[in-house]
């Protein structure tokens, strides 16, 4: 057996600094939100050995050019010299107590990865870190740098317990340290916490976050401080809200405020909240923290149970975070379902703006769709309409689930005095199917196109058979589409034609357009497949006898004119249908409109010769 020796391996601290620049940060600028949370740890720190202990952060910008300083102070609870050695000198070692509690995520701390103070190399090239223990001991004085050294020395002079953290700008970093910058940032990562952050600059000190309000305790108490709520809201997200929902999950150590966007939203546009741990900013894009259904609110959300990631941007996808999120979505459709027993006009002002969203919800919850599916909009042949206004037609409601099938049937159905609803867009067929168990005395049907049919008028047996020779020739012509022709009376009569197919002769046009454009092949394999419809696979061909053209290809059949106008009539009843044409059907409607002007031309032509 041979010997194996055992290694370190070695780190290369400039090469942990580019990844954590380029990989793990989302931008330099993080640096203030990591001593701001180390000094937010430090001062919960002292907290849990001083009961009642008020903290303060002081942040303090000096000199200009190659000069420039930023201090970041805080009275916490300060490192000993053995601290020192332990937390600042190994990369990955924390703190923020014990291993287990770190995994699990119970613990008061934000810092949990011993990495954060690294991300100041990415605007200084040196780290100057003053600190004092309220153990007690000497004060002392650490120094890094990103080469991997680091000196540790005992001050003469005793500081006050906590620590000043100094960092000199490097040229390439110095808009970080201009005032204005400094304020703004300092306001968006701690603008919830409940002691002061100071910024001294140019001999003039100001407090850069107010006064915590009580609603962030207790976010029930927002709802009677509408226009203090909605200017905060406004500060810290940029947008000016008009309503919000306040949010509070059962344990109560998650809660915040939903605030209702003034604008529609895209049901594909990322869902992107703010997030504090702790009162600190983890996440201005947090997206998994809502339901996806939420899109029509943009959340200002406080916690102290999730467990954010290494970057402290993001929180863990695990059993926490999904019932965090499970019960945030039942407190913001909670908000909804009182809104619908006292407040109406509130609630359908929100379901206009964002109906998409109230669908969305609808779905997932039936009794939530019986409190608000009397405003839920729909497309309809009565118009967009609200579905209450739709229900007191008490008729049938119809519905296709296709945009392309409401479309094919709109105008013959409208003419008909049928209602019936546009059931293509997202979740609309879904919610006409459960209609019916949220509303009484409702009926719903899905209705094919073809089904229009029904209410079609029947053609005489000695009329139809005066138009005989003329279908004749409309069948024969059809028969390479594999379709039929019908005379049948329907509205409007301006609508000469309509094509309409049955659930076999979709899928089979489906199969022969699929087989156009595929490989010789898979195209064989689709031939197969399409041979098995037989008599199925047919569509029909609606002639409307009501309509003036269709009465003269009735009445006057032509061997020669007759086909060429029944197989114009069928291209032209598919792109009024908005259906794709197949190859031979484009070459019939090119090859159509080439012979009726060359039928014109000679028509004009004769009466000129004859003048001759």
């Amino acid at each position: 057996m041979t010997a194996s020796n055992e290694y370190r391996f070695q780190v290369n601290l400039s090469g942990m600094i580019q990844i954590l620049s380029n990989h793990l940060y989302s931008s330099p600028k993080v640096f203030l939100r990591e001593l701001m949370q180390n000094a937010t740890d430090a001062i919960t720190g002292r907290a849990e050995v001083e009961p009642g202990f008020m903290g303060n952060v002081r942040v303090e910008l000096t000199g200009s050019g190659e000069q420039l300083t930023m201090m970041v102070e805080d009275n916490g609870i300060g490192l000993t010299e053995a601290d020192i050695h332990e937390f600042l000198a190994m990369i990955g070692q924390s703190s923020k107590r014990d291993p287990q509690a770190l995994l699990q995520g119970e613990t008061s701390f934000i810092g949990r990865f011993g990495i954060g103070l690294l991300s100041c190399f990415m605007v200084s090239n040196e780290i100057v870190m003053l600190t004092q223990s309220v153990k007690g001991g000497p004060s002392m004085e650490w120094r890094g740098k990103p080469d991997g050294t680091y000196t540790i020395r005992q001050l003469d002079t005793q500081l006050s317990p906590g620590t000043k953290v100094y960092l000199r700008s490097t040229p390439e970093a110095a808009h970080y340290f201009e005032k204005e910058y400094v304020q703004q940032a300092l306001f968006y990562y701690g603008a919830l916490l409940p002691y002061p952050v100071t910024l001294h600059s140019e001999g003039v000190q100001s407090i850069v976050n107010a006064e915590s309000p009580d609603w962030l305790i207790a976010p029930e108490r927002a709802r009677g401080r509408k226009s203090e709520v909605l200017a905060f809201g406004e500060r810290l997200l940029g947008e000016k809200f008009q309503d919000f929902i306040p949010l509070t999950t059962a344990s109560g150590r998650t809660g915040g405020i939903a605030y209702v966007l003034p604008h529609a939203v895209n049901l594909n546009v990322k869902r992107s909240h703010r997030v504090y741990l702790k009162r600190m900013l983890v996440s201005e894009k947090a997206e998994n923290i809502l339901p996806e259904w939420a899109f029509f609110v943009k959340c200002l959300i406080w916690t102290d149970e999730l467990q954010p990631t290494a970057s402290r941007e993001h929180f863990y996808e695990n059993e926490k975070l999904e019932e965090v999120r499970s019960e945030l979505g039942d407190a913001l459709r909670q908000g909804l379902a009182d809104m619908a027993e006292t407040q109406t006009e509130r609630l359908q002002k929100i379901i206009r703006l964002h109906a998409l969203s109230m669908k969305a919800l609808a779905v997932e919850d039936l009794e939530f769709y019986r409190m608000i599916h009397r405003w839920l909009p729909f497309d309809s042949t009565r118009g967009h309409r609200e579905l209450g206004e739709l229900l007191e037609e008490q008729e049938t409601l119809y519905f296709t689930t296709t945009v392309d099938e409401y479309r094919q049937i709109h105008h013959v159905a409208s003419a008909q005095s049928m209602l019936v609803i546009n059931g293509g867009y997202i979740y609309d067929s879904s919610l006409m199917e459960s209609l019916p168990m949220v509303a009484e005395n409702v009926n719903t049907e899905r209705i094919e196109p073809d089904e229009v049919s029904m209410s079609f008028t029947d053609v005489p047996p000695d009329e139809r058979n005066r138009y005989y020779d003329a279908l004749r020739l409309a069948d024969s012509a059809l028969q390479r589409f594999r379709c039929r022709a019908e005379v049948k009376g329907f509205k409007p009569t301006d609508l000469p034609v309509l094509f309409t197919l049955s659930q076999e002769s979709s899928t089979l046009r489906a199969l022969e357009k699929a087989s156009e454009e595929t490989t010789d092949l898979f195209s064989s394999v689709l031939g197969s497949l399409s041979s098995g419809f037989g008599a199925a696979g047919y569509s029909t061909l609606y002639l409307n006898v009501n309509n003036p053209v269709i009465q003269r290809v009735l009445t006057s059949p032509d061997p020669q004119m007759t086909p060429i106008a029944i197989e114009m009539l069928y291209v032209n009843a598919l792109m009024m249908g908005h259906y794709p044409m197949n190859r031979q059907e484009l070459e019939v409607m090119n090859q159509g409109i080439v012979r009726f002007i060359d039928w014109g031309l000679q028509a004009n032509r004769k009466p000129q010769e004859g003048n001759e």
